[in-house]
């Protein structure tokens, strides 16, 4: 053979050959051996492998000084850390900036860094150390890199080696099986994965969670690298940014790369990222900066296939692929293992052969396969938001899809939300993840939720809010919903329709009722012209017109619209249906209110039976005709049943809802309430308060039911001879009504009536008659001058307007009201007879200056949350 630099002998002759290099080949001519001379170990310190180059800009983080403070603290067990998250979030630099500072403070004597991404490359890794390092034979790369671990072993007796081993970006833990360096008390050893077994971890190995970056660290981040090229932008749009980007280290640098190469600002750049038409790839630089190899867009690649191959093998790329048409603050373990959910894994998993339903403990593993690879944070312990996806990898996933994909994966995480949505909200938490898991949905779904019909998670959605007491909020959602649908399926669709009517259920429950009642004649016209008068959605529409009548202060009004409403429900619908039972329910309740509480008891108390025998004790619909009945019964004048029922309600709605349940509040609301009216004063005053507690707990202090509870405490206070801190805590309340709801309310005019009253009952009549002439105007601007309200204003107005002196426009003004109350009401209403008894009143007085007369004052009426 010829070998360049060697001098050959004869064939069949043992020869000595001497190559060029000092080596000795030993053999016959027909079979030489070249054997490298054993090379002198090298003299410390001394670095094998190259470190990557600092990243610009770097950043100095917690994780740095976490990752110090572990590995130089001393003692064996805390010296091997495994860095750890998901890729692109600088576990490499961090890694670096250790490696590379404690050999500029010579703080190690061997520095080994190692690309370890197989099994290969760590072994290559330790021989080429080995060579170097201890003069091992190259030829045997197995033996040198086995050599090499044996070597950095503690020993009882020569030189002690301080050193330092880097293993980055393991890829499998199983690469990493035998070929752990040791531990030592004079050795360290750093590996950065994107994996999270349990395996990486040991006594004597700590995981380090390596996150994003905070916001001050992004803002600093994306400040420092545009500046270098003399580029500068506002805080607030780099911060914008930031935040669109996730805080991802690798994502924001290259998107101060594009910035400067392409000569964009941010607002474009955020543009591009929101664009469903653009991929992640279209917003990377053409060169990367940083010496990085891989775009952001490519970053989660193999990732994703591995956690594919773990078992149960298939699963987790679907698994993620749903996942990414979610919020990525946080999703519900539940949705990725409800029906939908495993229909749909199952349907991505029959292509494999020997296929099988997938359960739900393999939904469960394909997650822990995705938390293996830091693809998902998976959190037992966070209640309702278990998962966790950076928003980017959501975005990666997604560019990944054809068109029929993304559609089929938005419609079936829509299915699983909607699955995992509880008939009844007990867990006010779990409500705020679900909308904020339905919003997330919203905008990565283009138009799949709307078409061709508009999928059921967004009504569900609409109407949580709107549950949760974010009433302003739920009228807003509806009406931009009626808009989109309208603008894609059409006016006529019956979803838009649908649309329209939560709109206005909603426009009602934000106290508007007068608009509502005008959005929903509008909307009954069309119903009828496209579905006709015989239809459920029909009947439902003149049902909730009628009521949102009653509700704008027209109780005969929706009286006189439910009575044959009834009897349509009883002919189309059968006398146990639903709806012919809620219109029955509603026909007793403004029955009531129109003034014959008598008759609603003795109209809603069959009904309540009869609830019980098609529903059940424990139904919703049951327990608020119960609630319902009890109110009616304190109004006919049986307060101390009031009292019993409410208490007995309340036992049941604990059974059955819980004690955090928003309408087990109000039972308790409405106990506190007839405690009132029973004389129990101090009992009501107990009861607010323990509640306003407990709602500012569970609902926050913006629900409109924790509003009302703080209203009738500070009315409760007032009754219990505690005048200054009623109308402290009113002008309190006060101002927070008109911040989270406005002026025009009716809740805060309600506060604003008890607030005027009180400040007479104080002795101030002439102010009182200031702050009622201001409310009146108000009222009459808003509900109207035959709204209930507007006219207990009147009546409020007129008797302190005696009581300030003016005793004969007292007897003008009662005169008046008597006259639009009978028209309004009829002779029999309860209000026809408190003014009969004022005017009479006051006509005596006027009669007859001299006489004294003892004036009775009327109960104030505290204000109950409507069931």
């Amino acid at each position: 053979m010829s070998v360049p630099g060697v001098t050959s002998a004869a064939p069949d002759r043992a020869v000595f050959i001497v190559a060029d290099n000092g080596g000795v080949a030993v053999g016959v001519a027909e079979e030489v051996h070249q054997h490298a001379a054993p090379r002198t170990p090298a003299a410390w310190p001394y670095q094998v492998g190259v470190i990557p180059s600092r990243g610009g800009s770097f950043q100095h983080r917690a994780e740095a000084d976490q990752l110090r403070v572990a590995l130089d603290g001393g003692g064996t067990t805390v010296l091997s850390q495994v860095l750890t998250g998901t890729g692109g979030v600088g576990k490499t630099q961090l890694a670096a900036d250790y490696a590379r500072t404690a050999w500029q403070e010579s703080g190690v004597d061997v520095l080994v860094w190692i690309s370890a991404s197989d099994t290969t490359a760590v072994i290559s890794g330790y021989a080429q150390a080995g060579v170097e390092i201890q003069g091992a034979d190259p030829a045997d790369p197995h033996s040198a890199a086995k050599a090499f671990l044996a070597w950095l072993q503690p020993k009882a007796q020569g030189p002690r080696c301080r050193w330092l081993v880097v293993l980055d970006d393991v890829t499998d833990p199983s690469d990493l099986s035998d070929w752990w360096p040791p531990a030592s008390p004079t050795g360290r050893t750093v590996v950065t994965t994107r994996r999270k077994d349990a395996a990486l971890a040991k006594d004597e190995r700590r995981m380090i969670e390596v996150g994003v970056f905070t916001a001050t660290e992004s803002l600093a981040y994306l400040t420092s690298a545009l500046a270098v090229h003399d580029r500068r932008e506002p805080d607030a749009q780099l911060a914008a940014l930031a935040a669109d980007l996730g805080h991802l280290p690798l994502a924001l640098s290259q998107a101060a790369a594009y910035l400067v190469d392409v000569g964009v600002d941010c607002t474009a750049y955020r543009a591009l990222l929101s664009d469903r038409a653009r991929t992640l790839a279209d917003a990377a630089p053409d060169v990367l900066p940083d010496g990085q190899a891989q775009t952001v867009a490519a970053a989660w690649g193999l990732s994703i296939d591995r956690a594919d191959a773990l078992r149960p093998v298939g699963l987790a790329r679907p698994t993620l692929q749903l996942c990414a048409f979610l919020d990525s603050n946080g999703i519900p373990a539940a949705v990725v293992t409800s029906r939908s959910a495993l229909a749909y894994l199952t349907s991505y998993h029959s292509k494999a052969p020997d296929a099988h339903p997938v359960s739900a403990d393999q939904a469960r593993l394909a997650v822990r396969a995705l938390y293996r690879l830091s693809l998902i944070n998976h959190d037992p312990g966070s209640l309702h938001r278990e998962l966790h996806v950076h928003q980017l990898i959501q975005h990666s996933v997604r560019d990944t899809l054809t068109s029929t994909q993304h559609d089929l994966l938005a419609r079936t995480a829509a299915d699983a939300l909607t699955e995992s949505w509880p008939e009844v909200e007990r867990d006010v938490d779990l409500g705020q993840v679900l909308r904020a898991n339905t919003v997330a949905l919203t905008r990565y779904s283009g138009e799949a939720l709307y078409r061709p019909d508009l999928h059921r998670v967004l009504f569900r959605t609409g109407h949580s809010l709107g549950d949760a007491g974010q009433v302003t909020a739920a009228r807003d959602y509806f009406h931009h919903l009626s808009e989109i649908a309208t603008a894609i399926l059409g006016a006529a669709h019956p979803d838009t329709l649908a649309a329209r009517h939560g709109f206005a259920r909603w426009q009602g429950e934000a106290g508007d009722a007068a608009s509502a009642v005008d959005t929903l004649t509008e909307l009954l016209e069309d119903r009828l012209g496209l579905l006709g008068q015989d239809h459920p959605e029909t009947l439902h529409t003149r049902h909730e017109l009628a009521r949102l009548r009653g509700e704008a202060g027209d109780a005969a009004g929706a009286v006189d619209a439910l009575t044959p409403l009834v009897e349509h429900y009883l002919r189309v619908l059968g006398p146990d249906h639903l709806d012919t039972l809620t219109a029955r329910h509603e026909l007793a309740r403004w029955q009531g209110d129109a003034g014959d509480a008598v008759g609603a008891v003795d109209a809603l108390t069959p009904l309540v039976e009869h609830y019980l025998r098609v529903l059940g004790p424990d139904h919703l619909d049951t327990l608020t005709a119960r609630s319902n009945l009890a109110r009616l019964r304190g109004e006919a004048g049986d307060v101390v049943g009031a009292v019993n029922a409410f208490a007995e309600l309340l036992e049941d709605r604990l059974r059955v809802l819980g004690p955090d349940h928003p309408r087990t509040l109000r039972a308790r609301h409405e106990l506190a309430n007839w405690r009132i009216y029973a004389g129990d004063v101090a009992g009501a005053v107990n009861g607010f308060a323990a509640l306003v507690e407990d709602a500012l707990r569970l609902l926050g202090p913006e629900h409109p039911d924790t509003l009302t509870a703080r209203l009738n405490l500070a009315v409760c206070l007032g009754k219990a001879g505690d005048a200054t801190g009623a109308v402290d805590a009113l002008i309190t309340l006060l101002g927070d009504y008109l911040r989270v709801i406005g002026p025009d309310h009716p809740e805060p005019l309600t506060a604003r009536h008890h607030l005027a009253r009180l400040r007479g009952e104080a002795g101030d009549a002439a102010g009182a008659v200031t702050t009622f002439t201001e409310l009146l105007q108000d009222r009459l601007r808003v509900q109207g001058p035959d709204h209930p309200h507007t006219l207990r204003a009147r009546h409020e107005l007129a008797r302190w307007r005696g009581e300030a002196g003016d005793v004969a426009g007292a007897v003008t003004a009662f005169t008046e009201l008597l006259q639009d109350r009978l028209r309004v009401h009829g002779p029999d209403h309860p209000d026809i007879l408190s003014t009969r008894r004022e005017l009479a009143r006051w006509q005596a007085d006027e009669r007859d200056s001299d006489v004294t007369i003892v004036r009775e004052v009327l109960p104030a009426e505290p204000h109950s949350p409507a069931e």
